[in-house]
């Protein structure tokens, strides 16, 4: 199975967290990442820009309106993810459970339903 794990959490700037507390941010995910490529599973991983920068497009009336910032107003942010492809949920909630960030906020783990590959939409068959 293929999973994403959504990593939400409260955004911090870099004065906010300290030379220190960043260095440490970045030690944590850097390992955390290496262990899961160590296991043969990462597909993908990526960390986002703040959600300052962020830009939302909607058009519920068929009219196009392009809004700065994120859509929802939470107090966590979709702060990165991490594509997996694990035997079952229970391994993908071993891998979610180590995520730095789960101290902070929610790992979302969302299996993928269908894949674009090689020119289509093909369901996942993992």
């Amino acid at each position: 199975m293929r999973y994403t794990l959504l990593l939400h959490y409260p955004e911090m700037s870099a004065d906010e967290l300290g030379p220190e507390g960043m260095a440490e941010g970045m030690r944590e995910f850097d390992e955390y990442a290496k262990a899961i490529q160590s296991a043969g599973i990462l597909r993908s991983a990526e960390v986002l820009q703040p959600s300052a920068v962020t830009t939302t497009v909607t058009a519920p009336d068929g009219t196009l309106r392009v809004q700065d910032g994120p859509f929802a107003d939470t107090k966590e942010q979709l702060g990165g993810s991490f594509v997996i492809e694990v035997a079952d949920l229970d391994e993908a909630i071993a891998w979610a459970a180590r995520a730095p960030s789960v101290g902070w906020g929610p790992v979302e783990i969302r299996p993928t339903a269908t894949r674009f590959v090689d020119g289509a939409w093909t369901p996942f068959v993992g």
